[in-house]
């Protein structure tokens, strides 16, 4: 349970900018002009441990899986989907309101910690596909990162070669924090309190996600008013 609640609190200190760009780096984005493979790694590493959404939606997607092979089946699936729509969001022009999108990733906390706490079949009589669920949460995952981007127009020069650097950046920083992820939830796996505080921890993990659900919903609502 201290692994959710660090997470949600680190989460909610900066859930304005869970998508967002960071001031320095907008001017980067927005002054660069040509290719900076390194530069746009960097970016892509930092948004994945700032983005507290992404951890806390892989976070429920790991929860319960014990082998290492069904880790990569989720995560890889969850990584199609996000490069996708960041790559083809960017590179095609493709826009939707931002507020909109970021709700949706609050939505997919929700789901998922919602999915761990057994509620689909117990409450509703149905088990969704969950690798269908990831890969389709990846794809708003993605599309939400490559809104945010836009909204500093990027250069088109040296833009595939800079969104490909960002992409494999993104994924690397991903790496990264599911490997501490991991190893928090393997050890917390071997002690007694385990089974016990699971359900409480989910039930955090979708509070987070209605939060973030609600700040985006009142945000929409503010900016079409």
């Amino acid at each position: 349970m201290g692994l959710a609640c660090a997470l949600l609190l680190l989460w909610t200190v900066d859930v304005a900018a869970a998508h967002g760009v960071a001031q320095d780096d907008a001017s980067f984005f927005l002054t660069n002009v040509g290719a900076a493979i390194g530069p746009f790694m960097y970016l892509g590493a930092k948004h994945m441990f700032t983005g507290y959404d992404h951890i806390l939606f892989l976070v429920g997607v790991i929860f319960f899986l014990y082998r290492l092979k069904d880790v990569v089946l989720y995560v890889s699936l969850f990584t199609l989907g996000h490069s996708v729509t960041l790559l083809a969001g960017v590179l095609w022009g493709v826009q939707a309101n931002p507020f909109v999108i970021d709700a949706i990733i609050g939505l997919s906390v929700v789901y998922k910690a919602f999915d761990n706490m057994d509620g689909f079949r117990r409450f509703l009589g149905v088990q969704p596909n969950t690798k269908v669920a990831v890969l389709i949460f990846g794809l708003f995952h993605g599309f939400g990162l490559a809104t945010a981007i836009q909204e500093n127009a990027p250069s088109r020069e040296g833009l595939v070669t800079n969104m490909l650097s960002f992409n494999i950046g993104v994924e690397m920083g991903q790496i990264l924090a599911l490997m501490g992820v991991l190893i928090v939830l393997s050890f917390w796996r071997t002690r007694d309190g385990f089974m016990k505080h699971a359900f409480a921890t989910n039930a955090l993990l979708m509070a987070g996600g209605f939060v973030l659900m609600g700040y985006q919903i009142v945000g929409y609502l503010v900016d079409t008013a």
